[in-house]
């Protein structure tokens, strides 16, 4: 049985800009809305894929210097933008370009004593495209 490991080093980026040197963690899920298709003489529910309700999450430490977290991120509520998540820099790795993604909030402070301050924010829908590094 053939496996392959490696350890997570993504590529992440949200309107061009790389905030990956302040990203702990991130996951990209597809999802298809299911439509109930059944009718009658069916014994059983049938359902078919309707729209795409896409999410993309990710934990990042907060930082608010230029062309850091909070500068990149603030402007971005209430609007879609394009993220990209990138499985490493290596050639044939996936790179995946979500579109139109939208952010509804942003956490401006999250801090607890003695911790590294940190947010978790989601993109909602948008479309995703896979290519590859080449």
């Amino acid at each position: 049985m053939a496996t392959s490991v490696y350890l997570s080093n993504p590529v992440f980026k949200v309107n061009a800009v790389a905030l990956t040197g302040f990203c702990t963690a991130a996951t990209l899920t597809q999802t298809n809305t299911a439509q109930d298709t059944s009718v009658f003489g069916n014994v059983a529910r049938v359902y078919s894929s309707t729209l795409q309700d896409n999410e993309c999450t990710a934990t990042l430490y907060m930082t608010y210097g230029a062309s850091e977290v909070y500068a990149t991120l603030k402007a971005l509520v209430g609007t879609q933008t394009t993220v990209v998540l990138q499985e490493g820099t290596t050639v044939g790795n996936k790179i995946w370009t979500v579109s139109n993604a939208y952010l509804e909030t942003l956490p401006i402070m999250n801090a607890a004593l003695g911790e590294i301050q940190s947010i978790d924010i989601s993109f909602q829908g948008g479309t995703i495209v896979e290519t590859a590094v080449v």
